[in-house]
This record gives C-alpha cells, structure tokens and sequence, in this order.
C-alpha cells in the first residue's frame, strides 16, 4: 500500500478555531470574564492550572483558563508552552517552608500543635448542598461578603510563623534527623529522566503532576496495593516568600512570594540501619497554589516511591518508573488526543491485513467443506 497525499482543510482548521472561540460568546448576552475575576473567584481550578504548568503567573493562569474555555489541561499545558520560551534568568536557594505566611495549617496526627490549628478556607466540614441563592447573586450583597469579613477581624495578629510538627517529632526522635544533601537537584526541565531517577527528580514530576493522576496511584496504595497507613503530620497552605541573591552585593532578598500547598506525612515505622531503633517513616508534598488533595497523595507516592527504591517495588505506586512516566497530564492528555489526528495510513494497513485474513480464512473453510 503506497502513501497518499492528501491536500486542502487549512481552511476548515482556521474556521474550527475561529468557533471555538465563538463557543465563548455564543451563550447569550453575558459580559466577556474578565481574567481577574477567574483568579480570585475560582481560586482553586486556577491553582490546579499553575501547579500542572510549573509556572507561577496568576495573570496567564487565568488567561489560559479563559483562552481554553475552562480545560484545566488545555491551560496548564498553554502555560507551560510559555514557560518553555522565557530565559533563566537565576536560581533560587532552599527555601525554608516554615517562613510560610499561612492562610490554613493543620494538623491529623495531634489534636494540640505548636501554634494551635489553623482550619482557614476549607469546605472539608461543609455539606454539599447546593447554594441556591448563588444563582443570582446580588452585586452589591457579594461586594459586601469580604467588608464584613475583613470588619470582623480580632486585632491581635498572627505570629510571622509556625514550628513544624515533624520537628517536634525529630526532636523526640521518633523520626530520622535531616541528611544534607550534597548533589544538585534534578532539572527535568533539561534533563530526560533516565531510571533510576534521584528523589528530587521524582518530587519535581510529581509537583507538576496530574492532580487525579497521582490521586488515582495513591488512592491505590490507601486500599490495600501497598502497605502505606498515612498520618497527616501537617497540611499547610501559606505564601512563601521568594528569596533571590542581589544582583550587587549577593545578599539574599526579598523578591515576593507565592502560594503554596505543603504536606509531611508520616507512615509506618521501619528498624533503623545498622541496628538503630526504629523509626518512622516520611513522606513530603509540595506545590504551587491551593491544592491540598494533590499535596497529600503526592506525600504519600513520595514515600511509596522510597519504600520501593528501598525494598523493590511490590506494587505500582512503588514502581518509580511506572508513576512518573504516567502521572503528567498534559503528557497523557497530549497522547491520548493525538488518536483523534488522522491515522489513515496505519488503519487502511489494518484493513489490509484484516481483508487478507478473512480471505484466508474462507479458503480454508471451503477447503475443509469440500473434503467433508
């Protein structure tokens, strides 16, 4: 079978574009969104979007999920096309995740934490009920929810920051001290990932990952394909402020700060090394924004990941290669639309083939009824 040329529909692509941006006005006499208000009404879709992308850029967060039409996927893979042409202009240092100016912290594994329990905006004790009067809402009685809100407020203020609790854990000795890490961490934004993989890479894929992607593979370690019993030692959701070194003199400044979503979860104990006591385990998750779910199962795969680079992987969420080649959405997402791309070539080869067999197939069968 030869290859076919196969001209014309440049004209039929530019119209699909152009209607699916009509899709955005065809619904009545509504005014444009304005991307201002995706970012601060939808705060939580719009975080997934800067996660997913690896870029935090509220404004173009917001513009991706207006320009595709609400598909967080779309978005973040838009974002992070974007990402892809701007300079490196410098690198950061570690960051200490305890200088977070937090909105919410909590705590699963104790009911008393230093600092106290922080629940901040949370729907986790709310009934899910729908809000009938949000249908028409009233401007000026929305306009008036955050006023009231911020007159409310007691005066005394919050402390600039909040011990850890797995600090108060390592202190007990009930988990293992910090190791210095010596290497540089892993770019997977120039480096393919070769396995095995360090720990940092496998925390930088996950950070930008699928938020149901990596719920699904933990979810599996949770019920029963793993032996993965987490503890929620802490949930934080805070900005972080953004130091980078002067230009000048190299002295560490102040540059800005960024949303974050931070879990430590701690797992079932194992026997120290070399005879050591037993201790017990950690797992870390971190992203852009608030997403909490996607925080706490990356914790816990994180720590799959290390039982499995550990032992050898027993299960699919301990498999290194098995998560992180399947957990980023717009890579699978990219895979599975290409489908919808013409493959005229491969299936009239299958046809070929099929057409071929059944003629083969019915040569053999009249054979074998005229020998009968």
């Amino acid at each position: 079978m030869s290859y076919v040329a196969i001209r014309g529909g440049l004209d039929a692509i530019g119209q699909a574009g152009k209607l699916l941006d009509a899709l955005r006005a065809l619904g009545g006499d509504s005014d444009p969104l304005d991307v201002a208000m995706i970012e601060h009404q939808l705060p939580l879709l719009h975080s997934r979007v800067l996660s997913e992308g690896g870029l935090y850029h509220p404004m173009l967060a917001a513009l991706a999920l207006k320009q595709c039409l609400g598909d967080p996927l779309e978005a973040a893979f838009t974002l992070r096309a974007y990402r892809s042409t701007q300079p490196r202009l410098g690198v950061t240092p570690p960051h200490e995740t305890s200088r977070m100016r937090l909105i919410r912290r909590i705590s699963a594994a104790f009911k008393d934490i230093p600092g106290g329990q922080m629940l901040g905006p949370t729907s986790d004790y709310l009934q899910r009920l729908f809000r009938l009067d949000l249908i028409e809402e009233d401007r000026e009685a929305f306009q008036a929810i955050a006023r009231q809100w911020l007159e409310n407020l007691p005066d005394e203020g919050l402390p600039d920051s909040f011990p850890k609790v797995v600090g108060a854990l390592r202190a007990e000795g009930l988990l293992p001290p910090v190791q210095p890490c010596e290497t540089e961490p892993f770019d997977i934004t120039r480096s393919p990932l070769i396995f095995p993989v360090p720990r940092s890479a496998a925390l930088a894929t996950m950070t930008r990952g699928e938020t149901g992607g990596l719920l699904a593979l933990a979810y599996s370690t949770m019920r029963g394909y793993g032996d993965i019993h987490p503890t929620v030692a802490e949930l934080r959701v805070g900005y972080l402020p953004v130091m980078l070194p002067h230009p000048v003199t190299g002295e560490p400044i102040e540059a800005g700060e960024v949303l974050l979503t931070e879990c430590e979860i701690v797992a079932m104990y194992e026997a120290g090394k070399d005879g050591g006591k037993p201790m017990f385990s950690l797992g870390y998750g971190a992203c852009f924004g608030h997403n909490e779910v996607k925080a706490i199962a990356m914790a816990i795969l994180d720590r799959c990941l290390q039982s499995g680079a550990a032992h050898g992987a027993r299960n699919p969420a301990e498999d290194a290669e098995f998560v992180l080649l399947h957990i980023d959405g717009i890579e699978s997402m990219g895979f599975c639309t290409h489908w919808k791309l013409p493959h005229y070539v491969t299936f009239q080869s299958d046809l070929d083939r099929l057409r071929t067999a059944q003629a083969k197939a019915g040569q053999s069968q009249g054979g074998t009824n005229d020998a009968s």
